[in-house]
């Protein structure tokens, strides 16, 4: 069982390692300094507290305007009582209507 499972985890390292690879290689060669997905890359400080200052606002906007001004999320005008509507809005037949037939195969 222990040989078994080194090799299957020799079979996972060396598969992992090819896909590191192919997401290192260059998208063009004409441009040799460009390369796609790279990973080791990290972003500058300023610019990450920036996405999280302006997304913490984006935050306070949408919930701001969720609790003070939530008629654009629930419409603005009254909402019509269900009780008053007639059994032709609400898609009901009339009493007199004749009963469809009933056909067994």
């Amino acid at each position: 069982m222990i040989s078994r499972g080194l090799s299957l985890l020799k079979i996972v390292h060396r598969s992992n390692q090819s896909k590191a690879a192919a997401n290192l290689r260059s998208v063009r060669l004409s441009h040799s300094g460009h390369i796609y997905r790279n990973i080791g890359m990290a972003e500058e400080k300023k610019w990450v507290y920036a996405a999280e200052f302006f997304g913490g606002i984006m935050w306070w906007w949408i919930l701001w305007h969720f609790w003070h001004d939530f008629g654009h999320i629930i419409g603005e005008f009254p909402y019509s009582d269900p009780s008053k509507w007639t059994d032709e809005e609400l898609g009901i037949p009339p009493d007199d209507y004749p009963e469809p037939a009933i056909r067994i195969l």
